[in-house]
């Protein structure tokens, strides 16, 4: 039984290589904009779920004999609106400006899926506080990071320059990278994928 990260996420595969777990990576290849459409009416919580359930599923469709894990994050701002990852630098800037002095909800889910049905699953959410960002910092910060930040919902990059957009965060590092890791660690030690 192999373990695999449906995912190309180079955050994920990298904390899944430090922490020593053998793993293989396999793109997932899902249509996120039109689940997201389809999920509309579910909680961002409850979306990051469906959607890391959903890579992890398909996946493992394929991968019949292996235990597959799938991951989605997703950020509420304070108002109760989501956000994606930009798809323009201006829409970067607008994510920015609205994140700008808030307090906002990272969730960052996991599903793992065997046999083409989900088997395991966690949830786990982090605080953002977002310092106030001056439109020269924003200017200045997207300069520097942009297109790197164009996959990152949040627009930022929490292991470089995006540390700077924040006053405090509250929760687990991993689950603000995008996995929450050592939940993730604790079933692949029940399951013999690392070592008890």
């Amino acid at each position: 039984m192999s373990f695999v990260l449906a995912s190309q996420s180079a955050s994920r595969r990298a904390m899944l290589d430090a922490a020593g777990v053998p793993f293989e990576a396999v793109p997932a290849r899902v249509d996120e904009d039109a689940a997201k459409a389809a999920m509309a009416h579910l909680s961002p919580r409850d979306l990051a779920d469906a959607l890391a359930e959903l890579k992890a599923v398909k996946v493992s469709r394929s991968r019949p004999g292996d235990l597959v894990l799938g991951s989605d994050s997703l950020i509420a701002l304070a108002d109760g609106t989501r956000l994606d990852k930009p798809e323009s630098r201006e829409e970067a800037a607008d994510h920015l400006r609205r994140m700008s002095g808030g307090t906002h909800d990272l969730w960052s889910a996991a599903v793992v899926a065997e046999g083409g049905a989900a088997v395991w699953r966690h949830v786990d959410r982090a605080r953002l506080h977002v310092r106030l960002l001056s439109d020269d910092f924003i200017a200045a910060y997207l300069d520097a990071e942009w297109p790197a930040i164009a996959g990152c919902v949040g627009c930022f990059r929490v292991e470089g320059p995006g540390v700077q957009l924040f006053s405090r965060l509250d929760g687990s590092h991993f689950t603000i990278l995008g996995l929450p890791l050592l939940q993730v660690l604790d079933y692949a030690r029940v399951r013999g994928i690392v070592m008890r």
